[in-house]
Formats: C-alpha cells, sequence, structure tokens
C-alpha cells in the first residue's frame, strides 16, 4: 500500500512566529492548526512545528529543502525572498559543488536551515 502524503514534525521555539514566517514569508499555507501544532501544506506532503516545553531541545543540522520545477524558479524564488524579512539568507542560488542541486539557503526563526533548489539530471 502507498502512502497518499507525508509529514515531518520538528520542535519549534515559538508557534506564532513559526506560523507568521511560513505564512507570510514563504506562502505556504496552513493545512490545520490545533494550538501548540501546526501543519503546512507544501503541495506534496506536510511540514509541521509543534510546541513543547521550553525544556525540550530544538532539532540540530537539520536542512528543510523545498524542490523548484526549475532553475530559473529558483531564481525566481530568491529575487523574491531579497524582497520579505528572510533570516540569514547565505548568498545568491548556485550549483552545490558536492551535490547535484542549484539552490540556495536561508534560515527560519527556529534556527533551521531552509533551502530552494532544483535537483539537477
Amino acid at each position: 500500500m502507498k502512502p497518499e502524503s507525508m509529514v515531518l514534525f520538528f520542535p519549534c521555539k515559538n508557534i506564532k512566529e513559526t506560523i507568521e514566517y511560513y505564512t507570510t514569508v514563504l506562502e505556504l499555507p496552513v493545512y490545520k492548526d490545533l494550538g501548540h501544532t501546526v501543519w503546512f501544506d507544501s503541495g506534496y506532503g506536510y511540514l509541521a512545528f509543534v510546541q513543547y516545553d521550553s525544556d525540550r531541545p530544538m532539532a540540530t543540522g537539520e536542512c528543510i529543502s523545498f524542490n523548484l520545477p526549475s532553475t530559473e524558479d529558483v531564481d525566481k524564488m530568491y529575487e523574491l525572498l531579497q524582497s520579505r524579512p528572510v533570516l540569514g539568507l547565505k548568498g545568491a542560488p548556485q550549483k552545490h559543488p558536492r551535490f547535484p542541486v542549484y539552490s540556495f539557503f536561508f534560515s527560519d526563526p527556529n534556527g533551521y536551515t531552509l533551502e530552494y533548489q532544483k535537483p539537477l539530471e
């Protein structure tokens, strides 16, 4: 049996700040908002954040990558994000030196690395 979708859960520091960032900066629609947990619809699965007690450690070293249809779309997304309150934008899109992707990186309010990419053949 094949799953119809998937969801990845990450702890977050502040659920309201996380919702604001992902809906306004990345324009991801909220699929479910349970107060302490929010699911965003990426179109091909769900990205969820959970507000835990302050003593729970955050995930570290995580990279959340969003695949785009073309390298031109990666460039357009980079240009769009330059006009928004993006955290930690780390330079223009480029072919990754180690992996077969064209991408750029930035951060979210929880310290997670975010990437828009186009996998290369």
